[in-house]
């Protein structure tokens, strides 16, 4: 189960007593695997601050988990030719999200603990926000590529009456820079290939005798060569019409089509060195892999597919991630990482206005069993009615009305919580 819940409860001189009566409470029954959560002495400030602090970190938390989710389906869509590979490249600082969230450690060096929690806050909301806004530039470059692409595609996959046609004609297929002649192609139902034969020579006058031939054919017709002269142009169009064979407005130019394949050959390209890169080097790849970013198949003979010969010498291929993939990766442990520890201020500001000062909490966090959430909750606010016991007769029957308590609009409970959802491909 992809799901946490981040809860704090306060703690003896030793926090000891809050974590080992939930722990043993939980565990007994498998409900839920336990872990302590570990927040550092934070500078608390005033009781003003802390409140306007509060409403501003729960805004702050939602939009760093929407920006993680974007960053996560893109790389989805990057990674469209592997998307079975997707989970497997979302990473915080090197290792899985499971791992980073349960052996969390505040990074001192990026977020001072002796700076107002204020000042740790807005360098987080900046920090993401930097994050999203670049987000949003390199997609669209991206998008751009990508739709360029598939504007010319969709070419390439029509019927013979709309699809592009440079890769089908060769110049050998038409009659070239002659003053009185001209080569039509027209598409013919497949019902009526036998009456196009019998009848196109006599369509108009001035038709050349045996000069059609079938260059392309797909499921609903073929795509035929007729020679005739241009003064007659126009009347042949006229009489095919009449006679549902489709004349293309096609005239060869190789130098435009030449420049439509590169075109898509290009955005291809493109497109495709965002998620991975070719990087030819000499001498031959070594017997090693993942190194340094560079996958190399240890395999002898998928490291020999990777040979070619290129004017005579021999080069290796090494493929590494391309740079939209290896930006996403970066700024997605980036943006995850400020988003837990966006988490681990929520918990610490939300004990010191529920449990009061001197600061003394235990914060911890919990993967509920899937089978057990009901009864765990029921079992957490047992242990932990103590602390709100109007909160808990509350939660424990929802029909009782209590005046002044609120629950309708939020999850509230005798202790703090904050859920943490790792699902963010969903």
């Amino acid at each position: 189960m992809s799901e946490f819940w981040l809860i704090s409860a306060p703690g003896d001189k030793t926090n000891l007593q809050a974590w080992e009566r939930m722990n043993t409470v939980t565990s007994k029954s498998n409900l839920s695997s336990n872990s302590k959560f570990h927040i550092p002495d934070l500078k608390v400030g005033t009781l003003d601050a802390l409140v306007g602090l509060s409403d501003e970190l729960g805004k702050l938390d939602s939009f760093a988990e929407s920006v993680i989710k974007k960053i996560a389906q893109y790389i989805g869509e990057v990674m469209e030719d592997s998307k079975d590979k997707v989970q497997e490249n979302l990473l915080a600082n090197g290792v899985d999200l499971i791992s980073y969230l349960t052996r969390f450690e505040w990074d001192m060096a990026k977020y001072p603990i002796k700076q107002p929690l204020k000042n740790i806050s807005e360098a987080l909301s900046k920090q993401v926000t930097q994050i999203e806004t670049d987000l949003k530039t390199r997609s669209a470059a991206y998008n751009n590529i990508k739709g360029n692409l598939q504007s010319l595609e969709k070419k390439t996959v029509g019927n013979l009456l709309t699809r592009t046609l440079a890769d089908i004609v060769h110049k050998e297929d038409f009659v070239l820079n002659s003053e009185y002649l001209i080569t039509l192609l027209v598409v013919v139902p497949k019902s009526s290939y036998v009456q196009w034969q019998k009848t196109y020579e006599s369509l108009s006058d001035m038709v050349v005798p045996r000069s059609t031939k079938m260059i392309a054919e797909d499921a609903e017709g073929g795509l035929f060569t007729v020679t005739l002269f241009r003064k007659v142009m126009d009347d042949f169009k006229a009489k095919a019409r009449e006679n549902r064979f489709m004349v293309r407005e096609f005239y060869f130019d190789e130098k435009e089509l030449k420049c439509e394949k590169e075109e898509l050959m290009k955005l291809a390209s493109d497109k495709k060195q965002q998620y991975v890169k070719q990087n030819p080097v000499v001498p031959a790849c070594p017997r090693t892999s993942d190194r340094n970013g560079l996958v190399v198949p240890t395999d002898s003979v998928l490291a020999a597919k990777l040979l070619h010969t290129a004017r005579g010498s021999q080069h290796c291929c090494l493929f590494s991630q391309g740079p939209l993939l290896r930006w996403l990766k970066v700024n997605f442990s980036e943006a995850f990482v400020a988003w837990i520890h966006v988490k681990a201020l929520r918990v610490f500001v939300e004990s010191v206005l529920r449990y009061g000062l001197p600061v003394n909490f235990q914060a911890m966090l919990l993967q509920p069993n899937r089978k057990s959430v009901k009864r765990l909750r029921d079992v957490l606010n047992v242990v932990f009615k103590h602390l709100d016991e109007v909160a808990a007769a509350s939660i424990m029957d929802p029909g009782i009305d209590i005046p002044g308590l609120q629950l309708s609009n939020q999850e509230y409970y005798p202790y703090v919580y904050f859920k943490i959802d790792l699902s963010l491909l969903d």
